[in-house]
């Protein structure tokens, strides 16, 4: 298949400086979209028949006496309001996920990419995007993020800023006071909640249709996105969700450190208070008028109080089930079947959540990371592999050992990648039993194997986060050397994921009218999942001894 970039223009040799002027005009108008809170004028993007709508509010700035409560409406402005540049990202210790903007609380704004022509009346399918960054940082203006290849593809793209670490999860029980609801800590998932809502009311205004939503996000953002799927405020508000790491069984103990943690009330409050009393007060008003450079110093912590059977610890900050926005757990969310009936498309990549490369395995051995939050533990050594396999699996550490046996560093490292491999599609493909007893829509789940190519390609390989760039289709808005390989892999994975937010289905055909591979759906009686990347067709989750290892391991731990 051929990557092809669509071109428009406008012949203008024959126009006088009149027409030309006049030419202009309708193209600036045809930019000019009325919101509910005023007019906004977007931009063209790359490629112009791309229209760019940035930094557009979808709440009101969260400060003063906003800080730490649900967002409030946008104010109306007067006159038009130019939608040119990405807005600030919201405060965030380091600054490194910001990707170099300026920071405010002044931040929940939205991007909107579409082909749609304004007031055409058009109904086209939307997929809103939630970055990840552990709940500490990130914005929805990274590059990999860029929606004109799937505006493309006839899918309108909203990606936004939530509110992120102490100003976008603090718990405590003077704020669980003042709530109606008796609550606090989910500000943040209150941001994505809002910003659903703000779809439902104005994406008609870009060429979208309300009742044809899909949400997606990676990392925290998956996290987020399997939160808003139990919560019962969001019913009715999309009809699909796309999971990039991690949708696990609650018995996994990785669950508990990754971006999918969450915090019971209780612990959320006790530690939100020691949090705010370190930072001088536990006095709101104080607190809602501490700048809040002061307020995310030392945010970007673990939360050491949380046993995962690994050195893998959870952020302090992330979501709460605070009986409002998230009134159950996983397991009770499920034993329920209390889930938003959606469709969900829920996968793991090949290098993450403690595996690697190969290509690593020397350097990991001679220089270890230091450890942070939601890191994995990687064993790359004999001694540690042994350790570690007795630490999480205990009475089960030997029957472990013997399903992947090593004797030196060189297989101890080898088992790990695939024991962690395994892992992760098994709790996946054993969260969909689970997860489809409550929901009669499909599921689908994949693995993606493709390393991105790059310096750091040896190192990382398929990475956490790898496939966004291609689900996106966004290679010409990330400074990589793109092959052609990477290009026609793009273009099928933008395809499968345009397909699933026009239809709910990945199956169909490319860009080019190629028929795509076919990607089965979930069925809990057949473990298999779709490879993406590499090769695209659907593997053997693992072998029948393995998963049922993986299984009873599961089953006796405590169900998150």
């Amino acid at each position: 298949m051929r990557f092809r970039v669509l071109t428009w223009g406008v012949a203008l040799s024959a126009l006088t400086m009149h027409g030309a002027s006049m030419a202009q005009t309708v193209v600036q108008n045809a930019r000019e979209v009325r919101v509910e809170s005023g007019l906004l004028r977007g931009a063209a993007g790359r490629d112009r028949a791309v229209n760019v709508y940035k930094g557009v509010p979808y709440a009101a700035p969260p400060v003063g006496d906003l800080r730490w409560r649900a967002p409030a409406p946008v104010p109306a402005w007067q006159g038009l309001r130019d939608a040119g540049q990405f807005g600030p990202a919201c405060p965030q210790p380091g600054g490194d996920m910001a990707r170099g903007l300026s920071q405010s609380e002044d931040c929940l704004t939205a991007n909107i990419w579409t082909t749609a022509s304004a007031g055409s009346g058009e109904k086209r399918p939307v997929y809103v995007w939630i970055y990840g960054g552990g709940f500490i940082g990130g914005t929805g203006a990274s590059p990999e993020f860029d929606g004109e290849a799937l505006a493309r593809k006839g899918i309108v793209v909203v990606t936004f800023n939530y509110r992120v670490g102490a100003l976008g999860f603090l718990a405590t029980p003077e704020l669980s006071k003042e709530s109606p609801q008796g609550a606090s800590g989910n500000y943040g998932l209150m941001d994505q909640i809002a910003m659903l809502r703000w779809v439902q009311r104005n994406i008609a205004a870009f060429g979208g249709d309300p009742a044809k939503v899909t949400i997606g996000g990676q990392s925290a953002g998956a996290g987020s996105v399997g939160f808003l799927t139990m919560s019962p405020l969001t019913k009715g508000l999309f009809r699909a969700s796309i999971g990039q790491s991690h949708a696990r069984h609650p018995g996994d103990t990785e669950l508990r450190y990754l971006s999918v943690s969450y915090r019971r009330k209780d612990e959320a409050e006790k530690a939100g208070q020691a949090y705010a009393a370190a930072h001088g007060s536990t006095d709101l008003a104080q607190l809602r008028a501490m700048p809040w450079q002061k307020i995310i110093e030392g945010s970007n912590t673990v939360d050491m109080a949380v046993e995962t059977g690994s050195d893998g610890k959870p952020p302090l900050f992330r979501p709460v089930v605070d009986g409002y926005v998230l009134p159950r757990n996983y397991a009770q969310t499920y034993a329920a079947q209390a889930q938003n009936k959606v469709t969900y498309v829920a996968g793991n990549n090949k290098d993450e959540t403690g595996a690697v490369p190969e290509t690593a395995f020397e350097r990991l051995r001679n220089n270890p990371p230091p450890m942070r939050a939601g890191m994995p533990q990687t064993s790359v050594t004999l001694a540690a592999f042994q350790a570690a396999a007795r630490r999480k699996f205990g009475p089960m550490a030997e029957e472990f050992l013997r399903l992947y046996p090593a004797g030196d560093d060189a297989t101890a490292a080898i088992q790990n990648d695939a024991a962690a491999r395994d892992c992760s599609r098994i709790s996946t493909f054993l969260w969909g039993q689970l997860w489809s007893k409550g929901s009669p829509l499909p599921v689908y789940s994949y693995f993606w194997t493709h390393g991105p190519p790059g310096p750091d390609h040896d190192m990382r390989g398929a990475y956490h986060g790898s496939e966004i760039t291609y689900a996106f289709n966004s290679l010409d808005a990330v400074n990589r050397p793109w092959t052609e390989q990477d290009r026609q892999i793009a273009e099928v994975m933008s395809s499968y994921w345009a397909n699933i937010i026009a239809t709910g289905n990945p199956n169909g055909r490319d860009g080019g009218g190629h028929p795509l591979p076919l990607w089965p759906a979930y069925d809990r009686a057949q473990p298999r999942v779709m490879e993406l990347g590499d090769h695209f067709g659907p593997i053997p989750v693992a072998t029948p001894e393995r998963i049922d290892f993986w299984r009873r391991f599961f089953e006796g731990q405590p169900q998150w």
